[in-house]
This record gives C-alpha cells, sequence and structure tokens, in this order.
C-alpha cells in the first residue's frame, strides 16, 4: 500500500488495466466477503479474457497512492431499471485506507460518470443489511432507502437494501 505521503488519485479503468482489476477485486473479496454479490471462488475461477471483459462493460475506477490500489468502485445499467439510472458496484477501500475520504471520492467519481456520460438523472446501489459502515457512508453523501429489499445473492438469508441519489451531484 501507498505511503501516508502520496497523493489518492481516483481514475478510470481501461481494457489495459485487467490485471489490476482482478488483483483488487480478488482482494476486497477476500477481505469483505459478506459485502458483494459474488464469492471469491467465483471469481478466482474467472479467465483473462473474463477480466478484460469486466473492465470495459460499465465503467470502473481505482482509488491509488502511488501505484498501490486503495479502492474500488463501479457503475453499470441494470436492465430492468429506466436509462435514466445507474447502479453503483463493487464499492470497497482497503482497511488501513478507510475513514480518509478516498470511499466518497470512488462514489464521486462514479456519479460524475453516471450524469455525464450515461445521462443518468439518478444514481443507486445496494447495501447489505448489517453492513451499518457503508449505509452511515451513503446515507452522508446524499443517498437514501427507496424502499426496495430483496435477498443478498450470496447468502439469500440475508437482505440488501436499495439506496438512490438524484444526479447531478
Amino acid at each position: 500500500m501507498g505511503g501516508l505521503g502520496d497523493a489518492t488519485v481516483v481514475r478510470r479503468l481501461t481494457g489495459a488495466d485487467w490485471r489490476l482489476l482482478r488483483e483488487v477485486r480478488l482482494t476486497a473479496l477476500a477481505e469483505a466477503p459478506l459485502a458483494f454479490g459474488s464469492t471469491l471462488a467465483r471469481e478466482q475461477a474467472f479467465t483473462d479474457e473474463v477480466w478484460r471483459a469486466r473492465c470495459t462493460d460499465g465503467v470502473r475506477f481505482v482509488a491509488q497512492a502511488g501505484a498501490s490500489a486503495l479502492g474500488m468502485a463501479a457503475g453499470f445499467h441494470e436492465d430492468d431499471t429506466p436509462r435514466t439510472e445507474q447502479h453503483l458496484v463493487a464499492m470497497w477501500v482497503a482497511p488501513a485506507f478507510r475513514g480518509r475520504g478516498i470511499a466518497a471520492l470512488l462514489v464521486r467519481a462514479v456519479a460524475d460518470w453516471a450524469s455525464a456520460e450515461a445521462g443518468a438523472t439518478v444514481l443507486s446501489l445496494c447495501v447489505a443489511e448489517g453492513n451499518d459502515v457503508a449505509q452511515r457512508l451513503y446515507e452522508r453523501l446524499g443517498f437514501t432507502e427507496t424502499g426496495r429489499v430483496e435477498p443478498l445473492p450470496t447468502d439469500p438469508s440475508r437482505v440488501q437494501r436499495h439506496l438512490a441519489r438524484p444526479l447531478p451531484w
């Protein structure tokens, strides 16, 4: 991980960044397995081609200090929502860097993309019930619960809450 003196930069990933995406995503799934709609075992089995495709499916951002990745976030359109709604997913910040504003930078990058490039007027997300720290973060950033609740894909005995906020930021 980068030193504390390193400036944090949030940048959009390109297809050439697929190895970085794989590294950060697998680290996130190992560190916070209950926070995602996928599993470490499932994604460890992905081929290089799948990782290349994931780099360009929707949009992906990484927060870095020097060459070290500190966190990630992604945005995409869900098929069952209006075209004016984009969805924030894959949000994660390395534990040593939490509480330093990195999550807000990543969410803002996805929101700016959703508004400026995807033409969205709403940014939505799901947060697993019990992930109170994430829920408070999203609420501080202007997200509110929509009332929609659905089973968590990796553990249907748990639920995830749907939150949204208007765009532009």
